[in-house]
């Protein structure tokens, strides 16, 4: 099976993309730790933060294209897993402070000093251990997504009453999280972090390691998506999203195919959340806003569904056009994200990677062949 992989599953396409991932994770390291800042190769700090960064989003992306891409649920709600996940990792850095806190208590994190909580929570118990944050960073968006599609996929909900109920869920949450009572922070949220596994979270070779941590997840989770799209299981999910009702008449309990995509998405998205607070140095209940979600939807439509590469692409594209639109013209930053996605649906509708195959075979006047997420009939996908 393994050899079935690596010879049909991963395309040419899909080894360019895991050797630029690579080279990018071994060689931005090195030029911030290894050349001196007068060095014209020189990469700055800050720029490695930024560009972990991306790819915790690229992370993000890829995990709604699971869903969306190939089994046709767009979720509106993907940052609900994304901060869960944050959260998790953002309690373990603040039982990492200790003493070293403003009110210098060795057990309760400062917001919980200053709103006179007596003791710890007992959700909080457990989180002073990194592979306890670590686990329940992909434990808790992995059950509340199961739970959720339990219920939802159950009751044969789909289509855009799906997506509304996915964003329903992120905005009840983003305004449970801003309750000081729930004992997350409230509206400032979880800060003023000071290491990570015994390593100082300002120092330079810590945020080298981030980005590249950032890096060697991002090319599992690619390889665990091509596993999955490229097996009879991912072949199912394809009838599902082109077919449903008939992949159901011939027999497949859909349910439980959109339950387990699903469940697998979240937890890729909440590893994201986690690989992402670090390096930003904050998580506050503003990472569940619904807007958030649709940005997401955004970078994946443009990468285009339904590839993989394409959303990673375009996670990076519209992040790196933000950074640079909102110092240059920060008052056109929105206008320029609403052109871009209306000029990629007009004229590129599989997104950019999605439309390269018809565009290339326009220019060398050749036959194209059927893109990546070319529709598949449903009984051939579902044998």
């Amino acid at each position: 099976m393994t050899r079935r992989f690596f010879t049909h599953g991963m395309t040419r396409g899909g080894w360019v993309f895991l050797a630029l991932l690579a080279a990018a994770g071994l060689l931005i390291p090195l030029l911030n730790l290894a050349l001196p800042e007068s060095h014209p190769l020189h990469m700055p700090t800050y720029a490695v933060t930024l560009s972990g960064k991306y790819l915790t989003y690229a992370l993000l992306a890829l995990a709604l294209d699971l869903v969306w891409g190939y089994c046709g649920i767009l979720s509106l709600g993907h940052a609900a897993f994304f901060a869960l996940g944050g959260y998790a990792m953002g309690m373990y850095l603040m039982r990492q402070i200790g003493p070293r806190g403003v009110y210098g208590d060795p057990l309760l994190p400062d917001f919980m000093v200053f709103l006179d909580w007596q003791e710890l929570p007992w959700y909080w118990l457990g989180f002073d251990l990194f592979p306890v944050a670590l686990a329940m960073a992909l434990v808790v968006p992995g059950v509340l997504a199961f739970v959720f599609g339990w219920f939802a996929f159950r009751a044969r909900v789909g289509g855009v009453y799906l997506s509304i109920i996915t964003q329903a869920m992120t905005y009840a949450l983003l305004l449970a999280f801003f309750r000081n009572d729930m004992g997350f922070g409230g509206n400032n949220g979880l800060t003023d972090f000071k290491e990570i596994l015994g390593f100082d979270l300002q120092s330079d070779a810590t945020r080298a390691g981030l980005f590249a941590a950032s890096a060697l997840a991002l090319g599992l989770a690619f390889v665990l998506c091509v596993a999955i799209t490229s097996s009879r299981l991912g072949k199912v999910l394809i009838a599902v999203r082109d077919a449903e009702s008939r992949t159901r008449f011939l027999g497949y309990r859909v349910e439980h195919y959109k339950l387990f995509v699903w469940t697998v998405s979240a937890m890729l998205a909440g590893l994201a959340g986690a690989l992402y607070v670090p390096q930003v140095g904050i998580i506050n209940p503003g990472e569940f806003a619904p807007a958030n979600s649709i940005e997401a939807v955004i970078w994946v439509a443009i990468g285009g569904r339904g590839t993989l590469v394409g959303p990673i692409l375009g996670a990076g594209l519209v992040n790196f056009a933000k950074s640079w639109f909102t110092a240059a013209l920060p008052e056109l930053w929105l206008f320029a994200l609403g052109a871009l996605f209306i000029a990629v649906t007009l004229f590129l509708p599989r997104g950019l990677v999605g439309s390269l195959p018809r565009l290339w075979a326009k220019a060398t006047g050749t036959r194209s062949k059927a893109p990546p997420d070319a529709r598949a009939k449903a009984p051939a996908a579902a044998e």
